[in-house]
């Protein structure tokens, strides 16, 4: 049996402001370990899920290719980009589903569809040039996975926030322009705070994606 399946109940909860911390430490980086269930997720991606699944036991630290579109879409934003993007999600929003580094750049795993969607929502909101260029994967491509167990090598893709569930919760596009336009008003104005869940007293800002910047 791999160390893979021998650790799976050894896993802890995620503390992703703790991961972010890490991030920005050029001499640390995190990576989290898949759980079964999660493997199970990645690997129904495939059109031979059992195939999938009996490569990965036998080598549970190799990279592997999944096409995008029916499970999944992901997102690519430069990391700087996507770790306030990700402050927002977690600090003030639903959180996020999971998360890849790999050669420089975050992949956010988002729901089918999301791919042909956000960019479109970007420019009718008119804040596609404070965006930085996004690459979405949808129907027709394929994103480089990282191995369910973290690997030695610094260049090597690695998971942030790794699938532990067989159905893990994935933001759609409106989440994910909310990310954008909130990591991008936060570069330009960093000490403001805005919140799409208003407080009990009701005296928040909320951010209405029907309205025009």
């Amino acid at each position: 049996m791999s160390a893979w399946l021998r650790d799976r109940d050894q896993r802890t909860d995620t503390d992703i402001f703790a991961l972010l911390r890490e991030e920005a430490d050029a001499g640390q980086e995190h990576a989290a370990a898949v759980t079964p269930p999660g493997a199970g997720w990645l690997a129904s991606a495939e059109t031979f899920p059992r195939s999938a699944l009996a490569q990965w036991e036998n080598r549970p630290a190799a990279p592997a290719v999944l096409p995008c579109g029916s499970v999944f879409d992901v997102v690519n934003v430069p990391s700087t980009f996507g770790r306030r993007m990700l402050d927002r999600l977690w600090g003030e929003g639903p959180g996020s589903g999971p998360v890849a580094m790999h050669r420089g750049r975050m992949m956010l795993f988002a729901t089918p569809g999301t791919a042909q969607r956000l960019p479109s929502l970007l420019h009718w909101e008119e804040w596609g040039d404070a965006v930085p260029p996004l690459i979405c994967h949808g129907a027709g491509d394929a994103v480089t996975v990282p191995p369910l167990t973290p690997s030695d090598s610094g260049t090597a893709p690695r998971w942030l926030v790794a699938p532990d569930t067989r159905h893990p919760w994935l933001p759609g596009p409106e989440v994910l322009l909310w990310a954008c336009v909130r990591a991008a008003r936060t570069h330009e104005r960093p000490v403001v705070r805005v919140s799409i869940f208003p407080p009990a007293d009701q005296g928040a800002n909320v951010y209405d994606v029907s309205r025009r910047r």
